[in-house]
């Protein structure tokens, strides 16, 4: 996963995934614009495991963190990316500093299709659990990226056990993904959203905090 090679950075001409667009408006008779991306909705699911009594998330490589990263320590390295040939980003840095903690989520990319069913199906292309939707709780509906791209996010939450569990996961390698489950002891579950050294998203940072204020004070002790 964190093998990365030869990384190099071009202008985003077409994609099916975003668009760049400027609104141009005017505010209490004030003329204004702002760019934004037009983007997908996405659904997430907190998955904790019963018989593990382990939060499920996973790990995986994300490109966007990854160049936002060598800008960071390199100012300037993403200046020069003005063409359409790609550009080469130097000095390289490990796959590593591009890996991030989240929780298992998908876009909504397909008509007629509810949120339920796309969150059954990232469950189980990403970590190998069957669900179905009548398994899932919603816990909330959210606005991400405001500034850029306003996209909703839908979050479900699913009680699962190893009975569930009947692949690997790890994604659709045909759609290039390469994804790591990783179960969180419950035990371990606030020292992992207050280590400031985990790469992680708000997504699992939220959802980690709804889990043991709404569902982890009725589990008991075990």
């Amino acid at each position: 996963m964190e093998k990365i090679e030869g990384a190099a950075v071009s202008r985003c001409t077409d994609s099916p995934y975003l668009r760049p667009l400027t609104l141009r408006y005017r505010q209490n008779g004030i003329q204004k614009s702002w760019d934004f991306m037009k983007t997908h909705d996405s659904v997430a699911v907190l998955m904790f495991d019963s018989s593990r009594r382990c939060l499920v998330l996973v790990k995986q490589f994300r490109p966007a963190v990854y160049a936002s990263e060598v800008e960071r320590r390199f100012p300037g390295s993403l200046a020069a990316v003005d063409q359409d040939t790609p550009q080469g980003l130097l000095p390289a840095l490990p796959g590593s500093v591009g890996v991030t903690y989240e929780l298992c989520a998908g876009l909504v990319d397909q008509l007629g299709v509810s949120l339920e069913e796309v969150a059954c199906k990232e469950a189980w292309e990403e970590c190998g659990y069957r669900l179905v939707p009548s398994d899932l709780r919603r816990v909330a509906m959210y606005k991400s990226g405001v500034g850029l791209t306003s996209s909703n996010q839908t979050m479900f939450y699913a009680e699962v056990t190893d009975a569930q569990r009947s692949g690997p996961g790890g994604g659709l390698v045909e759609e290039g993904e390469l994804i790591e489950v990783m179960h969180l002891p419950l035990d371990d579950a606030q020292a992992f959203v207050d280590d400031p050294d985990v790469p992680k998203t708000l997504g699992v940072i939220f959802g980690i905090f709804w889990f043991l204020s709404h569902v982890a004070p009725g589990l008991g002790a075990q």
